[in-house]
């Protein structure tokens, strides 16, 4: 096909259209020639050269070309691994920010920048093209009709976090239209709604959804694929593959309508985002999008080894959020989730590794300075996950103001407490209470700590009380994947079992679990399922099981009526009364009058506790009251806030302990 090629201009970048034409924007810094690869309805390709460069900005403007066009690009320069140079203009690139793809990556030798089977490994160029084995950007017409639609912008101290799937949510769901399971529009469906408002969640907090690798190569030859997700190759459009129509950008006017009907229902949406590293893998990764684009800019390369990535998160490679370029992509990528596309808030994915400027973590590095400061994104919800596998990686309490953190030591914690460890009382408060030890110096509130049990990786809820090691057997990894330290008890036997004793414990040690979580102060986050008992057989990393045992099991409803119907009335409960979700810190004063403390601390003789019971190694239950009428904070009226007051015992012992109520308490206390 001819097409005629205007400037064009080199902001926005990726592909605008006008209602007339398309502009087309790519940065590269190092390349020497960029080629725009259009492709026909038949899949043929008509290359244009893009004249103009601005700040590294290769550009054009394309008349006639609109919504549905597929493209690609073709960027040419040096091929010169140990600089760190690996342009080959025989592989196709995805643009950085294209706001739809179409097609998934095929693995095949084409999408590598080398020659497999080269005696110089990845230092061979490769001549074969792969525009056959990778997706093609799409353009999309950008409107939509939101009806009014705006940020919920739900208070923090409000939020009930559930963490979930899009495919593996509603796969199995049986209210669901077959053609509608696993995909946006099925988590946007009455049934699939209704069980969210009955759990009385607030936010919906989805695994990766970024458009990203779904099937390479360790994982295709075993029959597998990277079902979670934590592989992304393009950040700004929606995982084609969970889009229920096929044609060309309907993912995105999915996504749109699915955030649409979840704030219709009164929920949050958070995306859980992987800026951390991309799916391209170390060295002997494939060629698929940043590396032909620019290598030496987008990566962290090794300083005086430029052939090699530092890889902070164990995935191959790390962004090089010390380039301006890399910091506005990301940027950009964050504002257009929020602004387009009405995202409530973000998680990120192993954080530290975004605050390495130079090797160490720094808490006040460049990316969250433009966070603190920007107008969009400093409104929004802000969830770190504290940690990477880099030398200081774990971040816990470290992050700045306006961040949350998925707090780990609470879940090792409460895990610890519950199976009975010695020495937990003392640390156990401070996480029951929001972790005020780490977040409380800094300026922050109790709302920093997201609090957990289980997450995506690891144990779920039902596994952590009936597994004592990992089976993880069917990702064919000889076992040797996922956490070898799960602080879990299997309550006697090992797996699956008929025994009514263990059942029973089993039964309790769930609701244990689900009560601490509930009604610790902080933010507390469900994973999916565990509310209806599903187990994924032991395995503690089910990354690449798309299959029934990491989709959610509906008829487990019914199997586990009454673990619903228990997390039902506990989140709704915890939602009724402020005093287990205060905006500030206990301080422990005397309320005036009562001559009690806003918070009390008492041992099962109904004592308050003593110095020394709290580093007492075989203590193992502790009661504590919540004074319904010592919340220091005004509603949003400027009314001062009263609940009831509440004693709650917690027994960790293997024992029944009798405990003696405390004197003096006032007689309407609510007792949980």
């Amino acid at each position: 096909m001819y097409l005629s090629l205007w400037p064009g201009t080199p902001y926005p970048l990726g592909a605008k259209w006008d209602g007339k034409g398309t502009n087309f924007a790519l940065f590269s810094e190092n390349a020497t020639k960029v080629e725009l690869c259009l492709f026909d309805k038949r899949g043929r390709e008509t290359r244009i050269e893009l004249q103009e460069v601005n700040n590294f900005v290769w550009h054009g403007y394309v008349p006639s070309v609109g919504p549905g066009m597929r493209y690609g690009f073709r960027v040419h320069g040096p091929f010169e691994p140990e600089a760190g140079h690996r342009f080959n203009p025989n592989k196709l690139l995805i643009d950085p920010y294209a706001k739809a793809l179409d097609g998934d990556i095929s693995f095949a030798e084409e999408i590598f920048g080398y020659r497999w089977g080269d005696p110089k490994e990845d230092l061979g160029f490769s001549d074969l093209d792969s525009a056959h084995h990778v997706p093609k950007a799409v353009v999309i017409d950008e409107n939509f009709d939101w009806e009014g639609d705006k940020l919920l912008r739900l208070p923090w101290h409000e939020t009930v976090i559930y963490e979930t799937h899009v495919r593996g949510f509603t796969k199995l769901h049986p209210e669901i239209p077959r053609k509608l399971q696993g995909t946006y529009g099925g988590l946007a469906h009455p049934a699939a709604i209704s069980h969210l408002q009955s759990l009385g969640v607030t936010a919906v907090e989805l695994m990766p959804i970024h458009h990203y690798l779904a099937n390479p190569g360790h994982l295709a030859t075993q029959g597998l694929s990277n079902y979670w997700g934590y592989d992304s190759i393009a950040y700004l459009a929606p995982q084609q593959s969970y889009c229920s129509s096929p044609k060309l950008g309907s993912q995105v006017i999915e996504f749109k309508q699915m955030v649409k009907a979840l704030h219709k229902a009164g929920m949050e949406v958070i995306l859980d985002v992987v800026y951390n590293h991309t799916g391209e893998g170390n060295h002997m990764g494939p060629t698929l999008s940043l590396r032909g684009i620019d290598n030496a800019c987008y990566y962290r390369l090794v300083d005086g080894d430029e052939r090699y990535y530092m890889d902070y998160t164990g995935c191959g490679n790390s962004l090089n959020v010390r380039h301006p370029q890399i910091l506005k992509l990301i940027m950009d990528s964050l504002r257009y989730w929020v602004l387009e596309m009405h995202v409530d808030g973000f998680r990120f994915d192993l954080a530290s590794a975004l605050a390495r400027e130079l090797h160490e973590v720094d808490r006040l590095a460049a990316f969250f300075d433009i966070i603190h400061q920007d107008p969009v994104l400093a409104d929004v919800k802000l969830i770190a996950e504290p940690w990477d596998v880099g030398e200081g990686g774990y971040q816990v309490g470290g992050f700045p103001l306006l961040w949350s953190e998925w707090n780990g030591k609470y879940r090792d914690t409460v895990r610890d407490f519950w199976r009975g460890e010695d020495s937990r009382l003392a640390e156990f408060a401070y996480r029951f209470t929001g972790s005020s030890d780490l977040y409380m110096t800094n300026g922050r509130s109790p709302h920093a700590s997201i609090n957990f049990i289980t997450a995506h990786d690891g144990f779920t809820l039902m596994d952590l009380v009936s597994y004592n090691e990992k089976h993880n057997d069917a990702n064919g990894e000889g076992n040797r994947d996922g956490d070898d330290h799960n602080r879990s008890w299997n309550c006697g036997v090992e797996g699956d079992t008929d025994d009514p004793e263990v059942l029973r414990l089993r039964a309790k040690q769930r609701r244990n679990f689900l009560v601490t979580m509930l009604l610790s102060q902080g933010v507390p986050m469900l994973v999916s399922g565990d509310e209806m008992g599903r187990s994924q057989k032991g395995n503690n990393n089910a990354y690449c099981q798309d299959n029934p045992l990491s989709w959610l099991d509906w008829e487990l409803q019914e199997e586990n009526e009454t673990l619903l119907d228990f997390t039902r009335q506990l989140i709704h409960f915890r939602r009724r009364h402020p005093v287990f979700r205060r905006r500030k810190w206990f301080q422990g004063r005397a309320i005036h009058g009562s001559g009690v403390d806003d918070i009390g601390w008492f041992n099962p003789d109904g004592e308050p506790m003593v110095e020394e019971q709290w580093n007492d190694g075989f203590a193992k239950a502790i009661g504590v009251f919540l004074n319904g009428a010592g919340i220091a904070t005004a509603d949003p009226q400027g009314n001062r806030i009263f609940d009831e007051s509440f004693l709650l015992l917690f027994n960790a012992h293997y024992e029944e302990i009798e405990f003696a109520l405390p004197q003096g308490l006032s007689a309407g206390s609510g007792l949980w």
